[in-house]
């Protein structure tokens, strides 16, 4: 993501640590067992409500349909049970529900607080993998996170801006939402006519509905709640593929005059450079769209489609597509590990601009590194920024200077290993800081703790490495 450098996210709502995280680990074999409540929460240390134990969500089915800023909806889930299940939780808010069944059968619910607790028919068995159907309704409204700006389903005059980085899936449907629980996606949407609605993945169906039309996508690979979009309105469409070969679509909001060709050119050379750099592209396209929002001018990197809501200058644009590797691809297990992500990007992005002509690494390293010992840079570890800072300056400047000092320590060469092999070794999967501190001393043959305590985890200014 990109917040415009505008500092740190305001506070979330924080309560009781929860048991400890799920995820999509290995299918469990069924068993018999004293059936119990799934966690209203994964336990993340920094949003431990976020997500809901006892589940593995494997698929959803998303069959949305808006107008006039009303969304009538059904989401199919196709779900595992981690823990043999007499109710569970999904994440939903501000919407009205109106029937769910589970395998088939009505199962009885009720919700508030952001939560969907269901109670099947009967109890599932750990490792049984059922599906879910949720019908729902209503006017879905983005939360506001104060100078982190609005996320989740965001109306617009023509249609809705659809971020929902960190906890924002939940105001559009219902999920596992966080980012420990990876999933394929299948997303309908239905519009009136001269509307576009714009989805991850790939564009399978296309087609008019009397007055309305219907858009059909597909992410067959797995992605986080936050990554997934339904963005719709009134766009400037451009198809291709870029030089190496990858489907693209750009897409920008018409009062973005002249905006569409250097989005697309730029997505396209970005793409093909990146999947040089880190490894082959990981999805089935690329692209991007623009539009115009009030409150939410940041960028966010939804999985093969990041969302600007402002005109991107083509550093953005390098940040953004670097996601598609670094957190998308590769995902934090919990949001403590941010830098894992923005830092990642960060470096990218500064990468870009050395390529292009812009100030080098050093130069841009040595002007942070110049940055008096009082800031925030210094007094915000980076590897454990806390939840205030979680969008802060130190988990992008310092997290992108963590890795120019790794770089220049263990050397170039050893450096582009490394990040390829983190790539390799872990797509489509969730990741911690330890993961890749284990990999840089395996890679590097060096002991580099003392370095990662210095530059991840305490606070001032790192002296010597």
């Amino acid at each position: 993501m990109n917040r415009g450098r505008r500092g740190a996210a305001a506070v979330l709502a924080v309560a009781t640590l929860l048991p400890v995280l799920g995820g999509c680990s290995g299918r469990p074999e069924p068993s018999v067992e004293q059936a119990r409540p799934g966690a209203a929460g994964v336990g993340d240390p920094y949003l431990p409500k976020a997500g809901n134990g006892g589940i593995d969500v494997r698929h959803y089915g998303l069959d949305l349909d808006y107008a006039d800023k009303r969304l009538r909806a059904t989401a199919t889930i196709r779900l595992t049970a981690t823990q043999s299940l007499s109710r569970f939780d999904l994440d939903l808010q501000g919407l009205t529900v109106h029937r769910v069944e589970v395998a088939g059968a009505p199962a009885r619910f009720a919700l508030g607080g952001g939560e969907l607790v269901i109670t099947p028919a009967k109890p599932i068995a750990r490792g049984a993998t059922v599906t879910v159907e949720v019908r729902y309704s209503g006017t879905p409204a983005a939360l506001d996170e104060g100078q982190l700006g609005r996320i989740g389903w965001i109306p617009t005059g023509d249609g809705a801006f659809v971020a929902s980085e960190p906890d924002g899936s939940r105001t559009w449907f219902p999920s596992n939402d966080h980012p420990s629980d990876k999933a394929t996606y299948d997303v309908t949407v239905t519009v009136p006519k001269g509307l576009t609605a714009l989805s991850n993945g790939v564009l399978r169906d296309r087609r008019p509905l009397g007055g309305r039309t219907l858009f059909s996508w597909r992410e067959s690979h797995p992605m986080a709640t936050y990554l997934a979009t339904a963005t719709i309105g009134r766009f400037e469409l451009r198809r291709g593929t870029t030089p190496g070969g990858i489907p693209e679509l750009a897409a920008t909001d018409p009062r973005l005059s002249g905006e569409l060709n250097g989005l697309y050119d730029d997505t396209a050379t970005i793409t093909d450079a990146w999947a040089r750099e880190f490894g082959p592209y990981p999805y089935g396209a690329t692209g991007g769209v623009a539009d115009v929002v009030t409150g939410a001018d940041y960028a966010l990197e939804n999985q093969t489609k990041p969302l600007y809501g402002m005109r991107p200058d083509t550093s953005v644009v390098a940040h953004e597509l670097a996601h598609q590797w670094f957190g998308d691809l590769v995902t934090p297990r919990t949001w403590k590990d941010i830098w894992l992500n923005e830092g990642f990007a960060t470096y990218a992005e500064w990468l870009w601009d050395a390529r292009s002509g812009g100030a080098s690494l050093r130069e841009t390293f040595d002007g942070a590194y110049a940055t008096p010992e009082g800031d925030e840079l210094w007094t915000v570890p980076p590897g454990d920024p806390g939840l205030q800072q979680l969008f802060g300056v130190s988990v992008y400047n310092r997290g992108g200077m963590t890795l120019v000092a790794l770089r220049d320590k263990i050397g170039a060469a050893a450096f582009g290993r490394l990040l390829r092999t983190w790539v390799r070794q872990h797509r489509y999967g969730n990741v911690t800081t330890g993961d890749f501190m284990r990999l840089a001393n395996r890679v590097s043959g060096r002991d580099l703790g003392p370095f990662f305590q210095q530059w991840l985890y305490r606070k001032g200014k790192p002296r010597s490495w």
